[in-house]
């Protein structure tokens, strides 16, 4: 049998190779503090949840004073405040079309509504519309739904036999851009299906991989004119990241469902929420019972992370919020610029606040073996790294400084002669 010093399994770790785990003690702004008195930059928000830093004040605040009030209460026959005005902030600063909010605890539940929401629809309309299309190397989360409309391989190898089938189209990448819009076309005209799910403008775990706005309104266009739901995988790409608020802002697309959750409380507390237009909510809204929306989780709309949201959204109404993360935009562009010429990497690319870039080496992909000794490397360096396989990315929180990002740059450029 193994033997570890603590009883706790982690995710997305092989313990059989994996060290000693960093012990955090308090965090502040772009910055961890370990046990061992080290002080680590937080280069990808802590799983990418972390937008304006850690324990920003008024988002600490809103929480202290909210989990003195009401903690928790059922969320079906009962409402407060919290959820009440979260949501109305939410339908003012989302697309213009979506008019209802279902809240959920994770970004992977948060696609699960929305699949659910989708073949809710089409079953009380009368249409018995199956079919998901997805995006090849898509990843929307690791509950059953979840890893079904993401890509198959590492993820999800193990669970196959639970998983149900989906029809994929190509990633657009540079210069193919067309064969996957005439590969969705295709799929909605023979396929019928009931929704197509995308990430909008850049696919996260499935390599940081970017294509442009044009795209993804075409995309949108296409779905429109075969009467397919478009879901938008907002999770990641939500709040800043690619550059607006939502990613769906810089195609001028409003789908039809959309899931946020990570940087929803600002990074502070779990929660998500499904947002959808109103002939959706209307096909679930019935005297007849059968047709109820039959989705919960025990914390749906948890009183105290609903506070941690509306403190969140009361940050981004201020013009600073968002002149922090064009600044960040702006500075991860000078940051990333040099490494556009270096041998040593290839595919560099920014979208937003948002950097990767490609180490060349032998073996790519997720398991590259070159992977897990980048993190290390970093590791060693007080940097919070985790590189995608051979796939470097940097995102910060919005109030990283400059002098952090000049460390966490030169660190790569350090890595790539000491690992390559």
């Amino acid at each position: 049998m193994p033997t570890t010093k603590s009883p706790i399994w982690h995710p997305f770790t092989q313990h059989a190779l994996q060290g000693e785990m960093t012990k955090v003690v308090r965090a502040d702004g772009a910055y961890l503090h370990t046990a061992d008195g080290r002080r680590i930059i937080d280069a990808i928000s802590s799983w990418w949840v972390v937008t304006h830093g850690h324990c920003h004040p008024h988002i600490v605040s809103a929480i202290q004073e909210q989990a003195g009030k009401l903690n928790q209460i059922i969320f079906a026959g009962y409402t407060h405040d919290p959820a009440e005005e979260l949501a109305a902030q939410l339908l003012k600063v989302a697309p213009r079309g979506l008019d209802y909010v279902f809240f959920s605890d994770s970004g992977s539940t948060s696609v699960e509504v929305a699949l659910k929401m989708a073949l809710g629809y089409w079953h009380n309309i009368g249409q018995q519309r199956r079919c998901i299309v997805v995006m090849q190397h898509s990843y929307h989360g690791d509950t059953i739904g979840a890893m079904s409309v993401g890509a198959r391989g590492v993820f999800n190898a193990a669970y196959g036999p639970l998983l149900f089938d989906v029809t994929s189209i190509p990633f657009p990448a540079s210069g193919r851009e067309q064969a996957t819009l005439a590969a969705l076309e295709s799929a909605c005209r023979n396929e019928v299906p009931a929704a197509f799910l995308v990430e909008p403008l850049i696919l996260g775990a499935g390599g940081m991989l970017m294509y442009p706005a044009w795209v993804l309104t075409a995309m949108k266009r296409i779905c429109e004119a075969s009467d397919v739901l478009f879901i938008a995988d907002e999770v990641m790409t939500g709040w800043g990241r690619t550059g607006s608020l939502f990613a769906c802002e810089q195609a001028n697309v409003t789908p039809d469902i959309a899931c946020y959750s990570k940087g929803l409380t600002g990074g502070a507390l779990p929660l998500a929420v499904t947002l959808c237009r109103a002939h959706i909510f209307g096909a679930h809204y019935s005297k007849d019972r059968m047709r109820t929306f039959y989705h919960s989780s025990s914390y749906t709309a948890n009183p105290v992370a609903c506070a941690a949201a509306k403190a969140n959204l009361d940050l981004w109404w201020h013009r600073d919020s968002r002149e922090r993360a064009a600044s960040l935009a702006a500075m991860q562009e000078r940051a990333i610029e040099p490494f556009r010429s270096d041998a040593r990497f290839e595919n560099v690319r920014r979208s937003g606040t948002i950097t990767a870039l490609d180490l060349k080496t032998s073996d790519g992909g997720y398991l590259a073996d070159i992977g897990p000794k980048l993190q290390a490397f970093f590791n060693d360096r007080n940097l919070l790294l985790r590189p995608l396989g051979n796939t470097i990315y940097v995102m910060p929180p919005y109030c990283v400084t400059a002098a952090d990002l000049d460390e966490i740059y030169a660190a790569i450029g350090d890595a790539a002669d000491a690992l390559a």
